[in-house]
């Protein structure tokens, strides 16, 4: 069996990944992705490990069995045409994405909670004024998607004290946390959140869902937390909403455009706060584990774990 690693890394990130993922799977054969690929070991690759590939670099590999992403998110991966139909995609789950995740959850929501936002942009003005502090428990936190990362998020808040509903397209049960589904359940829920968090994967039925209608049924006056794609807030009605006073503040790890273009308004908007795609990067040796993992069910005949439904998206 061959492992073929096909990603979008420079010369640094490729030898770190190199090394933690031959350390999980001694003994293997490995070759890197290239243009100039030759066609002998295109023919030997059973598995490719991926991390935005190439387009078309998954084409003409006729022994491959399975398709293994390095990253949570697989939409440019489905959107890749070049890319076999019938092998298994699996995304990568990893605990310590997770934990990740939840972590820069709690830092947004615990920063809008009480001003922290206010008081940097205030810092910057040399502003001395104190606002009034609300407690956790008097903040509604709504977090689209019940995925790992979804319930990670969900679980973590509530354990700060802060009342948190999670919202599903399919009825899903988490402990301690109130759940709704459908689009009925989300158009319930949006209003009552003073925070919204969006983790659902972009599909074509979460593509522009941050819109103008969307904003208009929010909570006057709350906020978004978007850790998940770019492509679900359309940006121009986001600054309307913020402009109008529809929205407070708006925390953007993601963005349709990446990186963000230097004269992007969303840079020096005062209520907004950006992050380079940061809140949950993916760890070498954390994630090399759980791809040795599948590769060894692969070999053994046994269930691969995280595999994409490709109809559904994710």
């Amino acid at each position: 069996m061959s492992l073929l690693l096909a990603a979008s890394f420079d010369n640094a990130e490729r030898a770190r990944w190199l090394a933690e993922l031959q350390g999980h799977l001694p003994g293997e054969q490995w070759c890197v992705w290239h243009p100039g690929l030759a066609a002998g070991e295109r023919e030997e690759v059973e598995v490719a490990i991926v991390a935005n590939p190439p387009p078309g670099s998954l084409a003409g590999l006729p022994r491959l069995r399975l398709v293994q992403s390095l990253w949570a998110g697989v939409d440019r991966l489905l959107r890749d045409p070049g890319l076999p139909a019938g092998v298994p995609l699996a995304r990568m789950v990893d605990p310590a994405m997770n934990e990740a995740m939840a972590e820069t959850a709690l830092w947004a929501v615990l920063s809008l909670q009480r001003g922290f936002y206010d008081y940097a942009r205030q810092q910057r003005q040399a502003q001395w004024l104190q606002h009034g502090q609300r407690r956790a428990d008097q903040v509604a936190v709504l977090v689209l998607g019940l995925g790992e990362m979804g319930r990670t998020v969900a679980l973590r808040l509530l354990a700060n004290g802060y009342r948190v509903t999670a919202w599903s397209r399919r009825p899903a049960r988490l402990d301690g946390v109130l759940t709704c589904s459908g689009p009925e359940g989300l158009q319930a829920a949006l209003p009552e959140a003073d925070i919204v968090i969006n983790l659902l994967p972009l599909t074509p039925h979460t593509e522009g869902l941050f819109d103008a209608r969307t904003f208009t049924r929010m909570r006057e006056g709350s906020s978004l937390v978007n850790l998940a794609r770019g492509g679900h807030v359309v940006e121009a009605d986001l600054l309307v909403a913020l402009e109008e006073g529809r929205l407070r503040h708006a925390v953007l790890d993601v963005f349709r455009e990446e990186p963000l273009p230097a004269g992007n308004l969303l840079w020096s908007h005062p209520r907004v706060t950006v992050l380079p795609h940061v809140a949950a990067q993916t760890d070498p040796t954390t994630a090399a584990a759980v791809v040795a993992a599948n590769v060894r069910a692969l070999r053994a005949g046994q269930p691969l774990h995280h595999l994409v439904d490709r109809l559904a998206g994710y």
